[in-house]
């Protein structure tokens, strides 16, 4: 179907940056949120990241002006009734996601589609709570969204494949790069990723290194531009844990268990960068390890 406009769900880290890259692209956005100051930081936030572009020279003034005059906010979801496509990209919790979908779908177009920005929850469940399974995908984006150039398309049981096709179009006009993903519990990126970080954990729950020796062991010995504890800091140590409850109930192998010691550091509000500590402590100058 031909896509011109697209609703974004939640305002948040990730919402602000699908907007910004979907207005960029030359799509009307209409973005919705139970927040108002959440709505309104998010459009100053794009703007400032519209503003870092031009001043790299990655787009002009011209498409800074135009992108954010696409953007529209509202706090009422029914609002999003006249979009072509919708992307949820609402906290990682199960029941908020169903709830959000079953309040909207009574307002949506016959042939809208409907997408989560999900980073482990069954696409066949969340598009059985709809009425509309066949127009319904996972379309997952990486954080930080302008900047990362894939985005992980899943197909439910029941998405039928001008559903795909059509979200893979909107991926190539976006100017990223899709990767195809069978709905398996975290897809492709966190299947691989969340282990690696949850090991990462268990060495320093078990004193094999430091947060310092592990981050660096793993940048200086493999490349990686973060270390794993650094990188689990950056998504927040809530959404990690998630994942990997998702992933050890899901798979139900003891692979997956989630580190004692990451439970630890969520039950104390210790996130990682949005709270200021995890695996680090952000409040003086500069990142200092808490262990």
């Amino acid at each position: 179907m031909d896509i011109q406009k697209v609703g974004v769900i939640g305002a948040g880290q990730m919402g602000n940056g699908i907007a910004h890259v979907f207005a960029l692209a030359g799509y009307d956005v209409e973005m919705t949120d139970i927040s108002r100051e959440a709505l309104d930081a998010a459009v100053s936030l794009i703007a400032s990241n519209l503003d870092r572009q031009v001043a790299r020279e990655k787009i002009s003034a011209e498409d800074r002006e135009a992108a954010l005059k696409r953007i529209s906010t509202t706090m009422e979801l029914p609002k999003l009734g006249s979009t072509d496509l919708v992307i949820e990209a609402a906290t990682e919790r199960e029941s908020v996601k169903t709830a959000i979908f079953e309040d909207l779908v009574p307002h949506l177009k016959p042939n809208t589609i409907l997408t989560s920005n999900t980073s482990s929850i069954s696409i066949t469940r969340l598009a059985s709570r709809t009425d509309r399974p066949e127009k319904f995908m996972g379309f997952h984006f990486m954080n930080p969204v302008p900047i990362m150039q894939l985005v992980e398309l899943i197909r439910g049981i029941a998405t039928d494949e001008d559903t795909y096709q059509s979200c893979l179009s909107v991926v190539d006009r976006l100017g990223k790069t899709a990767a195809s993903a069978e709905d398996f519990p975290a897809f492709i990126v966190n299947r691989i990723l969340m282990p690696m970080i949850n090991e990462a954990v268990y060495t320093l729950y078990e004193g094999v290194g430091s947060v310092k020796s592990i981050d660096s062991a793993m940048k200086l010995g493999t490349n990686h531009p973060m270390g794993p504890l650094e990188l689990a800091d950056f998504i927040g140590l809530d959404t990690c844990l998630a994942i990997m409850n998702v992933l050890h109930d899901g798979l139900a192998d003891t692979k997956y268990r989630p580190c004692p010691l990451l439970t630890k550091y969520v039950e104390a509000g210790w996130l990682g960068r949005k709270a200021q500590r995890g695996f680090y402590d952000y409040r003086g100058d500069e990142p200092v390890p808490t262990r």
